[in-house]
C-alpha cells in the first residue's frame, strides 16, 4: 500500500474519520478528527450511518476526552488502529460519479489520471449541498491545473471570484493583513474560485517521490521576529506547509502553517514575515502559523504592495 500522505482521510476502529495533516506518518498518523460517529448528527454517510463534523477546536476537546492516547500537537493515530484509508487519487471515480457539480467542473481541466482527486467531506461521501470543493491535485501536474484555472477563468469558461465570496474567504481566515492586501495577494495565486455558485480550492499536495521534501518536526524556539528577506525558491510555497527559501542573513527559510500565506511570494520578491524562530540543525527557519489562526503572524510580498 502507498505511504499516507498529506489530504489523504483514515479511519479508526470507532468509525472516527481524520484528515491527514503531515506528511511524517510512519510511526503515528499526523491528521485532526473531522468526523465522529453520533447517532443524531447532521451528516449521513453513504451507507447510512450518521455522524458529527468537528471543527478544529472541537476535535482537540473530543480527542481529550475520548481518544487521550492521540494527542499531540495534531492527532496521532498509530497505523494499527486504522481501519481504512481515503486517498483522493483513487476515489475520484467515484465522487464524481455521484456529484455532478465535481464531474462537470473536472471536465474543464486537462490532468493525468492519478494526479488529482477531491477530499475533504467528499472524499469520505459526508458531503452535503453547501459543501465546497476541495480539489487536490498532486505534484507537478498542481502547476499545470493553475495555469488551466487562470485560462479557464480569463474565457469566462469558469466565473471570476464575486466580491461576496472574496470577503467570505477572508473572514473565515481572519488574517492580519487588510482585506485588500489580502484579495491582492490572492488574486495571482490561482488556487481557488467559484463554480455553479460553489467555492472550490485547487490544494497541492507532494507526489510520492517526494514526501520528504522538508524534514519533519518542531526545532528549538528561539523568539519572534519579523524579517524582510528575498525569496530564492517558492517551489513548495503552495504545499502544507508552504515553504519559502531565503535570501536573509540569519534565517534560511520561511515555513507557513496556515494555507492563508502559501503562495504569498513568487522567487525574487522581497517578503516581510512575521513569526516564531526555529533553530533546525544548522539552520533558522521562521515559522508563521503557529496557532491555528496565526495572531500576530504574516508573510506579505512588499514588492507586490509596492507595484500598486
Amino acid at each position: 500500500m502507498r505511504p499516507v500522505r498529506l489530504r489523504d482521510f483514515v479511519e479508526d476502529r470507532d468509525g472516527c474519520i481524520y484528515a491527514v495533516s503531515n506528511y511524517d506518518n510512519n510511526d503515528r498518523i499526523g491528521c485532526i478528527l473531522r468526523y465522529a460517529p453520533e447517532p443524531d448528527g447532521e451528516r449521513t454517510s453513504l451507507s447510512g450511518r450518521r455522524y458529527r463534523k468537528y471543527d478544529f477546536a472541537e476535535s482537540f476537546a473530543w480527542i481529550r476526552e475520548h481518544k487521550p492516547e492521540y494527542l499531540d500537537m495534531v492527532h496521532r493515530v498509530p497505523p494499527g488502529d486504522v481501519v481504512r484509508v481515503y486517498k483522493p487519487e483513487e476515489e475520484i471515480g467515484k465522487v464524481a460519479a455521484r456529484n455532478a457539480r465535481v464531474r462537470r467542473l473536472l471536465a474543464h481541466f486537462s490532468l493525468p489520471a492519478g494526479s488529482f482527486g477531491c477530499t475533504g467531506s467528499l472524499l469520505c461521501g459526508l458531503e452535503n449541498a453547501a459543501s465546497d470543493i476541495d480539489m487536490v491535485v498532486y505534484g507537478d501536474a498542481w502547476f499545470s491545473a493553475q495555469r488551466q484555472l487562470r485560462h479557464l477563468v480569463g474565457t469566462g469558461v469558469i466565473p471570476v471570484m464575486s466580491g461576496g465570496m472574496w470577503r467570505k474567504v477572508y473572514d473565515k481566515r481572519v488574517p492580519e493583513i487588510s482585506f485588500e492586501a489580502f484579495v491582492l495577494h490572492e488574486q495571482r495565486k490561482w488556487n481557488r474560485g467559484e463554480f455553479e455558485g460553489t467555492y472550490f480550492d485547487l490544494l497541492y499536495t507532494r507526489d510520492y517521490g517526494n514526501l520528504d521534501a522538508v524534514p519533519p518536526g518542531a526545532g528549538e524556539v528561539l523568539g519572534r521576529a519579523t524579517i524582510e528577506a528575498t525569496v530564492t525558491d517558492a517551489s513548495l510555497s503552495f504545499d502544507s506547509p508552504a515553504v519559502y527559501a531565503v535570501d536573509h542573513g540569519e534565517i534560511s527559510r520561511v515555513l507557513s502553517f496556515t494555507h492563508t500565506y502559501s503562495g504569498q511570494a513568487l522567487a525574487g520578491e522581497v517578503i516581510e514575515a512575521r513569526g516564531v524562530v526555529e533553530q533546525h540543525g544548522d539552520e533558522r527557519w521562521l515559522i508563521v502559523g503557529t496557532t491555528r489562526e496565526a495572531k500576530g503572524e504574516h508573510i506579505v510580498s512588499r514588492t507586490l504592495l509596492e507595484s500598486v
